[in-house]
């Protein structure tokens, strides 16, 4: 029989001799060299087993169920399969070898799993799978007391912020010590920003200039300075995501006192900010320039008397225009007259249309319906005929390469009868309901655009126009679909075509 070797580690300690790779290889190729398996195949990797999302194992999981014929699969010791009794990947493997597909052959314990095994088999196999999960449980246990109790000392466990550094003492003990090349540049950092006098662009060109770099000795970002001022560490509070806040045992760089007002003023701007920026202009994101394609902004001027007034002008980020300003009322003058246009649609206009519609697609409706039944008909067929040849197969009626070869048949055409239903079910017959919506939405469309809200004014303007451009002091604009066709309603008496049979 043919044999392939899984050797794998997750650990630095488990690297060492007596669990390394090269030493579980060796003693699984001595194992099948004294039970007669051909190795076709060697996998040694490093790989957590007790993670969902295992790459490497699947690999090997892709290749059995490649496989051409039973092969044996050869593991260190159980806990080199897994050590989560709940991963996917042990129940399809132990499907396969107690369904006499497979087996696996586990060195160190003396264990082979196939159709063979007794029910004490079974029971050690369960037993060495539930300990191994027990080991794992217990490091991770282990692993966060010892984190607990970091915390309670003080103490990080993670990469130094900026300022500070991680080391290796003589002893091997890891701990974190402020950086001398570094702290003076934090400090300056907070003072500067502390006066309310500076940006974060303008610090970071500062401290750049000074020589400060990221631990890696890159440039910082614009983003780390805004990081770096607004982070607890430097004034003796760490805060982890997990865990939350508590205070650190290093030296701090910074007071208290400097930090909290570095928090007030950077609050203070960011309210400034989403203040400025949450002004609403009614055409305010919805208008190019015709000339240079850049955005159509708007801007407020108060006049002698204190009125104010909105007026919008190209950004001329291209250098190209000459910046002309108008006013709000005069971009709104042609969409007043659409919205005019719109009210000038009377109700039985409205009615008469739907009752063409409703007339004109009865046939296709019934069309749509005899469809649905027929694809539901073949698809029942289809599925009948997969069960009978799932059960032929399974009382050995039939081979396993014709089963294969006839299921692979019937799932692509099952497939294909998805596809064509959703194509049927996605198809809107009932588009006179639609219809009447639109047009009663078309007429009341300056009722509804003179109670809004500025910001639902925008909102509904993007519903109503595209592709809006400013041409030197002039909107131009066009109307989406189906309101292009309903304003036509207000100026021509109502026609329609009979509808074809692709919508």
């Amino acid at each position: 029989m043919k044999a392939i070797i899984l050797a794998r580690v997750s650990t630095e300690e488990q690297k060492e001799a007596g669990n390394s790779l090269p030493a579980q290889v060796a003693r699984m190729e001595a194992y099948c060299q004294r039970n007669g398996l051909l190795i076709a195949e060697t996998f040694s990797f490093d790989e957590s087993a007790y993670k969902t999302k295992r790459d490497e194992f699947d690999k090997i999981i892709d290749y059995v169920n490649g496989a051409k014929e039973k092969i044996a699969i050869c593991f260190d010791k159980v806990d080199r399969l897994s050590r989560n009794i709940f991963d996917k990947r042990v129940a399809l493997l132990y499907e396969k070898a107690v369904s006499d597909e497979i087996e696996l052959h586990f060195v160190s314990d003396g264990q082979v799993i196939n159709n063979k095994m007794s029910a004490g088999d079974k029971f050690a196999f369960g037993m060495k799978l539930g300990l191994s999960k027990y080991y794992s449980d217990a490091i991770s246990d282990n692993v966060k007391r010892a984190n607990e109790q970091k915390r309670r000392n003080g103490e990080w466990t993670g990469m130094a912020r900026i300022g500070y550094k991680n080391i290796t003492d003589l002893n091997g003990k890891k701990d974190i010590i402020v950086d001398q090349e570094r702290q003076h540049l934090i400090v300056k950092m907070f003072e500067m920003y502390s006066t309310g006098s500076y940006s974060y662009s303008t610090i970071l060109e500062e401290v750049t200039s000074l020589g400060l770099t990221t631990l890696q000795g890159n440039k910082l970002a614009r983003s780390s300075i805004e990081n770096i001022i607004k982070d607890s560490f430097y004034c003796g509070i760490a805060v982890s995501k997990l865990y939350g806040s508590y205070p650190h045992k290093y030296p701090c760089l910074i007071t208290r006192e400097i930090f909290d007002k570095c928090q007030v003023i950077r609050e203070g701007k960011a309210q400034k900010l989403q203040k400025c920026s949450t002004r609403d202009f009614i055409f305010k994101g919805l208008i190019t320039c015709k000339n240079c394609g850049c955005l159509i902004t708007p801007e407020l001027k108060t006049k002698k008397s204190g009125k104010t007034f909105t007026y919008y002008s190209c950004t001329n980020a291209k250098r190209l225009c000459q910046r002309l300003y108008v006013p709000e009322n005069k971009l709104l003058e042609p969409v007043y007259e659409v919205l005019e246009g719109f009210a000038r649609i009377t109700e039985e206009t409205q009615n008469t249309l739907v009752k063409e519609l409703r007339d004109s697609t009865e046939a296709e409706i019934a069309f749509h319906k005899a469809q649905v039944n027929r694809i539901r008909n073949e698809y029942e067929q289809l599925k009948q005929r997969d069960d009978r040849l799932l059960e032929a197969y399974l009382d050995q009626s039939i081979t396993k390469d014709l089963y294969d070869k006839k299921h692979q048949e019937y799932h692509d055409k099952l497939q294909l009868l998805n596809i064509e239903i959703e194509e049927h079910t996605k198809a809107d017959y009932n588009y006179q309901t639609t219809v009447a919506s639109v047009l009663s939405v078309a007429r009341r469309a300056k009722e509804i655009f003179e109670g809004s809200e500025i910001h639902e004014k925008r909102l509904f303007l993007n519903y109503l126009f595209q592709n809006s451009t400013l041409k030197e002091k002039k909107l131009e604009f066009k109307l989406r679909s189906p309101f292009n066709l309903v304003l036509e309603l207000s100026s021509s008496p109502i026609w329609l075509p009979r509808l074809d049979s692709n919508q």
